[in-house]
């Protein structure tokens, strides 16, 4: 597991305004894409995690990880899978350094995992997959600042390309 990143570090790391226009871009694209658990298909469904799968393929080609089937109730494990991938393939950054382009996990609880996703796509803008309605652009309400848990950059390239 890697250090968290010193504030710093974290701003040394940032993307390029270049990275964050194209993930913008991508994300936006999903917009009105129906929410379908475990797909990720532009237009077609996706879930959070989907969406996310989908703007790294645009981004980088591939999915660095094949993604293990998984129930809605999958954060009963107690492991914090979601923000573990996180760390192996983006850009850990530390909250209160978050800005536009950055993946944003959420717990729902302080006692159980992180297990939802989105993109901050403005100041105070979030576009996301939500259960029964879809990928929307969302108000980053205080109801969702409160449970934001951890902050990662997509990388500047993908990690195993030289």
């Amino acid at each position: 597991m890697a250090a968290p990143l010193s504030p710093e570090a974290a701003f040394a790391s940032a993307p390029s305004d270049r990275l964050r226009d194209a993930v913008l871009l991508e994300a936006r694209s999903w917009l009105g894409t129906p929410y379908r658990h475990q797909a990720s298909c532009k237009g077609a469904g996706c879930d959070c995690l989907g969406l996310l799968r989908g703007i790294w393929r645009a981004l980088y080609g591939t999915e660095p990880e094949p993604v293990p089937t998984y129930q809605p109730d999958w954060t009963a494990s107690g492991a914090e899978s979601l923000a573990e991938a996180g760390r192996r393939w983006l850009v850990e950054r530390p909250l209160g350094t978050e800005t536009t382009g950055d993946v944003v996990l959420f717990r729902w609880r302080d006692d159980v995992p992180a297990r939802h996703v989105g993109i901050l796509s403005a100041p105070g803008q979030l576009i996301h997959a939500y259960e029964r309605v879809g990928v929307v652009e969302s108000p980053l309400v205080p109801a969702w600042r409160r449970r934001m848990s951890h902050i990662f950059s997509f990388p500047e390239q993908a990690p195993w390309q030289p």
